[in-house]
């Protein structure tokens, strides 16, 4: 009996992913001049269709979303049913027993965070909005909304420099984001309903591969506006921040702790991944505007206090990042030997490499910090690396592509490890790593848990450990502006103000946590904009940039151009980097497979262009 329903089981959920393979994706591009909230709910109204009618979940449950979305779409609904609509996908995600039921959930929940804007137009307004219309997926998905098919156009056209001031509109490290973004704009884009996305980080390196961004001239500045702001920390956000109310017409100030701009960029991230000498090209190209000073080696709090900064200055932007790493409560994390992850890539931005020569080195976390980290230890010519990890190599919140590169260069992944303890010689020095097996569990906000699995634990000999489980924020300086106790972070408006404080904003790692660049960047742009506006202003910075005229789409299908890499036995030798670029045949056919979804008629661009 059991075999006959995992057969079955199989079977239903063959049959369920061809139906969803050729429906969802249907789905996904919606025609233009149609409420996206009628499309999802026809696709709810087929999925229902399919149903087996044997897990409540989706028998019943997809029944209840169909009826609340219909409410939404006759403009009958109000905030709560939205929120019981939402609550339930949820739940009929986490338990329906195939993919009709938890896939069609998933495509409410997406429709509710891509179309969020038009939920609330049919609940507030009881209409849709002015100009019905999907978002073009790749700038939507882009934190900063950068105009992606804009720039991949003038790219295609030859003109790099006009590609590079487009991305700049929205994005001040055209280069950065180049070589390290983890472009989200890629997982939507259309193309991939006929072969694949379109390599958008790939084209972007082309482009600033062809013309280094401090040789494009940036956009002049608005006449002096007598406003002086302070940025507290020189990182992505606070220099996208500055660049932006540079260009406005303020003076801005950027008080930098450190030698150099660049935060985790520079002391984050190796050299082999973002050169820094490609890190100052968009840095340069900040700091022509010229209306930012930076005072290097100043910290607030110990060389200047937040109540000097608050008399002398109309506005104050806080943006420190999480600049140290977290350490994990186990017996011997104090031996000599015992080193955190951020510390270590923080030297390594200075230009102080380490000299594990011989040594055994574990690595514990399963992040891209961990990954480099690892690959940064196999540069400083350890014998052995070891990354021990507590979840599956799946689970790893690491690109694949980081992961799959450590591996090449002799990583080896220990998963499904939990660190125990560290073990020191009579002399405190590092000699083993303890860790106790885990076994994969239930699932728990989507994600499987793990518990301890009835194994003994296992003793890796090492004399280098490099913890990497995650990075902490230093507000403690700044403890009665708003900051979360607990969480470190600062507390602040939907307008990046902090709470109670009129002309003091926030914003990147320490509000929202350690995250990627790209979002650091996007807060650096809004709090700009905030700023801007508390000051009376509500200035414009156009390019006028011409975008070239939308060509027939190719819809021949084509393999994705992938950036490829210096071979390994190479690369792992020194900190050059390792990635290699495109082609110009190679950028000119990706350039060719955008579909062009802000002209077509499949989606706008917020705001319309420069």
């Amino acid at each position: 009996m059991h075999s006959k329903n995992v057969i079955h089981t199989n079977e239903v959920n063959e049959k369920v992913t061809k139906f969803l393979d050729k429906y969802v994706k249907r789905v996904k591009a919606c025609p233009p001049g149609v409420c996206p909230i009628s499309v999802q709910l026809s696709f709810l109204e087929s999925a229902r269709t399919q149903t087996c009618g044997k897990c409540v979940p989706c028998r019943d449950g997809l029944e209840q979303v169909e009826n609340m979305m219909r409410q939404i779409l006759d403009g009958k609904a109000d905030m709560e049913t939205f929120d019981n609509m939402v609550a339930l996908a949820h739940m009929i995600q986490d338990t329906a027993d195939c993919a009709i039921g938890y896939e069609a959930a998933n495509i409410v929940l997406q429709s509710v965070e891509l179309f969020h804007d038009e939920y609330m137009s049919h609940i507030k307004e009881h209409r849709c909005q002015a100009e019905i219309g999907q978002k073009v997926p790749c700038i939507s998905y882009c934190p900063a909304n950068v105009d992606i098919p804009g720039y991949i156009a003038l790219i295609g056209e030859h003109r790099y420099a006009d590609a590079i001031n487009l991305i700049r509109h929205d994005n001040p490290f055209p280069t950065s984001c180049a070589f390290i973004c983890e472009h989200p704009c890629e997982e939507k884009c259309r193309r991939d309903l006929l072969d694949s996305p379109v390599n958008i980080r790939g084209l972007k390196k082309f482009a600033v591969d062809q013309i280094a961004a401090d040789q494009v001239k940036v956009p002049e500045c608005n006449v002096s506006t007598g406003k002086k702001i302070a940025i507290v920390g020189g990182g992505p956000s606070g220099l996208t921040t500055a660049y932006f109310l540079s260009l406005m017409g303020h003076k801005v100030v950027v008080f930098e702790e450190r030698e150099a701009l660049g935060g985790m960029l520079r002391y984050g991230i190796p050299n082999y991944r973002l050169p820094k000498d490609r890190l100052d090209e968009d840095i340069n190209a900040i700091l022509s505007t010229g209306n930012i000073e930076v005072r290097y080696n100043t910290c607030v709090s110990r060389d200047v206090t937040m109540e000097e900064l608050l008399e002398e200055y109309n506005a104050v932007y806080i943006a420190i990042g999480a600049q140290v790493g977290k350490r994990v409560s186990i017996e011997g994390v104090n031996s000599n030997g015992v080193f955190n992850a951020v510390d270590m890539l923080g030297e390594i931005g200075r230009g102080n490499i380490p000299d594990y020569t011989g040594k055994r080195v574990i690595v514990v976390g399963g992040g891209n910090v961990a990954m480099d980290c690892a690959r940064s230890a196999i540069r400083c010519n350890a014998a052995e690396v070891t990354v021990i990890y507590r979840r599956r190599q799946i689970d790893m919140t690491a690109l694949p592509t980081e992961i799959q590169g450590a591996i090449e260069e002799g990583v080896e992944l220990l998963t499904l490890n939990a660190p125990v303890s560290i073990k020191a010689d009579e002399n405190g020095n590092v000699k083993a790593f303890v860790a106790q097996p885990q076994i994969i569990s239930v699932y728990k906000n989507g994600q499987p848990s793990v518990t301890q699995a009835n194994k003994d634990t296992i003793e890796i000999p090492c004399e280098i450990v490099l913890l990497a489980i995650g990075q902490d924020i230093v507000s403690a300086p700044f403890e009665k502006y708003g900051v979360n106790p607990r969480r470190k972070t600062f507390e602040t408006e939907p307008d990046t103000r902090i709470k109670g404080y009129a002309k003091v904003f926030a914003g990147g790692d320490c509000v929202f946590g350690p995250a990627t660049v790209i979002k650091a960047i996007a807060a650096g742009k809004i709090a700009a904009l905030n700023i801007d506006e508390h000051l009376g202003y509500h200035h414009k910075y156009n390019e006028n940039i011409e975008i070239p005229i939308a060509k027939e789409n190719d819809r021949t299908h084509y393999g994705r151009v992938h950036l490829t890499d210096r071979s390994a036995r190479e690369r792992k030798k020194n900190f050059e980097p390792i990635e290699n670029g495109m082609s110009y045949d190679e950028a000119m056919q990706e350039c060719n497979k955008c579909l062009r979804c802000d002209h077509f008629g499949c989606g706008v661009v917020e705001g319309g262009r420069a």
